[in-house]
């Protein structure tokens, strides 16, 4: 299969790097100091205690290139729309388009480059983190759950898991990956919005009785959106997971936080954005998460008015 993997990050290059060991990949990324060390040195994985070098062809620019089979998004998710435009050309009538991002509602984005039956969106339970140009700590693996917003009348999917899972990931089909990608959304939609907000580190949420009150109504807003959707959501349930995270992380720092406090732009608008949006589409009103979208904008605006 040809491949082609936009963003060299952690996440970019794990992924990119093994699904080169059987498959033709193209991992694509800006900066020319990453994809220089790929090229000349190539992709350098931390895995188990032991460096191991895979080679995908590391790019800076697609011009030229003929469209492939299947591209992978690894993108910021507020860069997702340019990363996509800077490589149409890659991008042809029988590609499909794989997002695996933080959030929810990608498929917005997505839908603009390609028909919503060649759109795909899961989750990965794999983490990494970058050490140097080309050099990447492949922490946790799991599995890598992915789904169509219509029927895969083509068979790709079975196809994408063959590939995948040769490379060593564990690829799991799933009927409903709306659920999944929302079960994992009701935390980042309270905790990671309230300490971007508050900037404070996670464990301060539960302990302080008005940050809690922030969450669970941020909680109970998208339960209420996820019923509207047809989706399953146990908002006790969900209130308590979201204090265990809380609790059991007292010095976590969650992407929005750091963020906002490195003067950077957020993925707020795929994550607490992303319940708007689809509160919108079927009618739930949702003041708790209009308003902090709001202020998280706000916020990451101070900088530049500094």
């Amino acid at each position: 299969m040809r491949i082609a993997v936009i963003g060299a990050g952690a996440m970019g290059s794990i992924y990119g790097g093994h699904l080169s060991l059987h498959n033709d990949v193209y991992l694509i990324d800006t900066n020319p100091k990453v994809i220089e060390a790929i090229n000349e040195k190539g992709l350098k994985l931390q895995e188990n205690g032991t460096d191991n070098l895979y080679h995908p062809h590391g790019v800076t620019s697609t011009e030229g290139l003929e469209p492939v089979d299947l591209v992978i998004l690894f993108v910021k998710a507020l860069f997702s729309k340019a990363a996509l435009s800077g490589n149409r050309g890659i991008i042809g009538k029988d590609t499909y388009v794989l997002t695996l991002q933080n959030g929810s509602g990608h498929e917005d984005i997505l839908s603009e480059f390609v028909d919503r039956d060649h759109i795909i969106i899961g989750t990965t339970e794999d983490n990494g983190a970058i050490l140097d140009f080309g050099y990447i700590r492949h922490g946790g693996k799991g599995g890598t759950n992915v789904g169509m917003l219509v029927e895969d009348k083509e068979g790709f999917l079975p196809k994408l898991k063959e590939s995948f899972d040769s490379c060593g990931f564990n690829v799991r089909i799933q009927p409903k990956i709306q659920q999944l990608i929302w079960n994992k959304l009701f935390t980042n939609v309270s905790l990671s919005a309230v300490t971007g907000v508050l900037q404070c580190g996670i464990g301060y949420i539960a302990r302080n009785e008005y940050a809690w009150n922030m969450t669970t109504a941020l909680i109970r807003e998208a339960v209420e959106v996820a019923h509207a959707l047809g989706l399953e959501a146990d908002e006790e349930k969900i209130t308590e997971e979201v204090r265990e995270v809380s609790m059991n992380n007292p010095d976590g720092v969650t992407s929005i936080c750091a963020d906002i406090r490195a003067g950077r732009r957020t993925e707020v608008d795929t994550i607490s954005g992303s319940v708007v949006r689809a509160a919108a589409k079927v009618g739930v009103p949702v003041p708790s998460h209009t308003m902090i979208v709001n202020m998280i904008h706000a916020l990451e605006g101070r900088e530049q008015a500094r």
